[in-house]
């Protein structure tokens, strides 16, 4: 069952859209519970998201992609 690959609901509280402005991991490629696999934007404020999950990663928004609070950007199976 896969594990989905979350923007995080709980870094900000104004906008409700994130950009993401690098995936570090790629498409396909084997990843580690608790790995950065990715860099969004909030107010001018870079996070990072970790994968949730160990197993293979599949990216389902790209880069410079803008996303809502909480959007699915990918999964890990």
């Amino acid at each position: 069952m896969a594990v989905a690959v979350n923007i995080p609901t709980n870094l900000w509280e104004e906008d409700s859209e994130a950009v993401i402005t690098s995936w570090l991991v790629s498409d396909g490629g084997t990843v580690t519970e608790g790995q950065l696999v990715a860099e969004i934007m909030v107010e001018k404020v870079q996070h990072e998201v970790r994968a949730p999950a160990s197993g293979t990663i599949t990216i389902s928004q790209p880069a410079e992609a803008v996303v809502a609070k909480g959007a699915e950007i990918g999964s890990i199976a």
